[in-house]
């Protein structure tokens, strides 16, 4: 088998065999020791109390949060201690491994070739390159649950902004206060004490605790991009992540609605740090063959005579364009020089795009650089970061609290769960195109209306 085979299989088989890596537990920390030590038992005692009280769910969108941060190189008092009432572990994402394909199929329960989100890829109806969009085919979870008459707020995480919450709505509402992970957790924690919060001008006040509470974060994915996956801002920036998932914690606690509250955490993808770029030797590449490559950037055309069009965006699509539409001869060819480029990591023809259920929409080719490279042109010589790959399909995912069967780890949980299993949690339908699954192995039974 040739090298660039071997790469597409393993990329293959990274999404469709999804790991299940339970974390161990953390010995109890200073603040734990400070607390009442029945405290925990209490609590396990109330959560089997009025057992049919409707659930509540608290989801945590954590922007890059990348498996790996999970390794202990940064503290997580706070997940660790939501951990012990449930499972920390490794979920796996879709490809591409952006922000809105990632999100896209959280809040729906389907793959992007259902949800048909895509991004960084020739549009030949505009005949212009795409970028990120949050365009959604296919029903939300925000929509199921207003189906059902069941109320819910969404701090900043903006799949849900107009896909079941909007602004200014007490029962569905959307609030997008911006600046760091602490603004955000202002406004969760003013929705859970009924305190007004700034929705798009006006003043709102949650008349009281949603049944689903969304809070996105993305300063891991800010500082990864930035300085790299293991800088010091990086980690930073999940210790104050932590800080900020406690805050929220406690203000269920302060609400009475802990103990009937289920916590959900995941990430949207990974990140991988580069120092190389490859972008130029990639055109360079397909131009010797006697064809004229082309970068093109997001809502741009190619230029006249342009054959191979590039639109880049973590990993980068190849579209044959004009005469060389459809022409299998040149195809080969430029898929054999591009496995010569240094620093390309994995080919992907439509065949396999398809097996990775990825949009219908990218390019002839799909390749992604290898670890440590960017397809980009020339960057600064700092240590950056960059997803959108296979590199980065693996996440942080956590269930805790009511409902949840402790130290049980779900069964290679995917994005395409996380929807499903909340509107279970919730008492109602899935997604009308949801293609995920509930969770039931980590859960304990729930009934009718959470």
């Amino acid at each position: 088998m040739s090298s660039t085979h071997t790469r597409r299989a393993v990329a293959v088989a990274v999404l469709t065999a999804t790991a299940a890596v339970s974390l161990a537990a953390t010995p109890a920390n200073a603040d734990d020791a400070a607390r009442d030590p029945g405290a925990d038992i209490r609590e396990r005692v109330l959560d089997r109390v009025d057992a049919r009280t409707e659930n509540k769910v608290v989801f945590f969108a954590i922007d890059g949060f990348d498996a790996d941060y999970l390794d202990g190189r940064v503290p997580l008092p706070n997940l660790d201690r939501l951990a012990r009432r449930g499972s920390l572990t490794t979920g796996t994402g879709v490809m591409s491994s952006m922000t809105n394909q990632s999100w896209g199929s959280v809040a729906t329960g389907a793959y992007p070739d259902t949800t048909l989100n895509a991004s960084y890829y020739l549009d030949p109806v505009s005949g212009t390159v795409r970028g990120q969009s949050r365009a959604l085919a296919v029903e939300t979870l925000g929509e199921a649950l207003a189906q059902a008459d069941r109320s819910m707020a969404s701090v900043q995480w903006f799949t849900l902004q107009n896909r079941g919450t909007a602004y200014g709505d007490p029962d569905a509402l959307y609030t997008q206060p911006g600046g760091t992970c602490a603004d955000r957790a202002d406004d969760a924690v003013a929705i859970l004490e009924g305190r007004p919060v700034d929705s798009g001008g006006t003043a709102v006040t949650v008349p009281e605790v949603p049944d689903l509470l969304a809070v996105y974060c993305s300063d891991v994915d800010g500082a990864g991009h930035a300085t790299g996956e293991q800088s010091p801002e990086t980690l930073a920036a999940l210790a104050l992540v932590d800080e900020q998932i406690g805050r929220v914690v406690e203000a269920t606690r302060r609400a009475g609605t802990y103990n009937r509250t289920t916590f959900v955490l995941v990430g949207d993808h990974g990140i991988t740090s580069y120092d190389d770029v490859n972008g130029p030797q990639t055109e360079a590449a397909i131009d010797a063959l006697g064809y004229q490559a082309e970068w093109v950037s997001t809502n741009q055309a190619p230029s006249p005579g342009t054959d191979v069009v590039l639109a880049g965006g973590g990993l980068t699509s190849v579209h044959l364009i004009g005469d060389l539409t459809g022409d299998a001869t040149a195809l080969a060819r430029i898929e054999q020089a591009l496995a010569g480029v240094e620093g390309i990591g994995g080919i992907y023809d439509e065949r396999e795009q398809a097996a990775m259920r990825m949009a219908p929409v990218y390019g002839d080719l799909v390749v992604e650089p290898a670890p440590g490279w960017a397809m980009f042109a020339a960057d600064a010589e700092i240590t950056r970061g960059r997803h959108g790959t296979t590199q980065e399909l693996e996440v942080a995912f956590l269930l805790s609290g009511r409902h949840v069967r402790p130290g049980t780890v779900p069964q290679d949980p995917r994005h395409v769960d996380i929807a499903p299993t909340i509107a279970h949690l919730l008492g109602v339908p899935a997604p009308d195109a949801s293609q995920g699954r509930v969770l039931d192995e980590a859960l304990l039974p729930v009934h009718p209306r959470g």
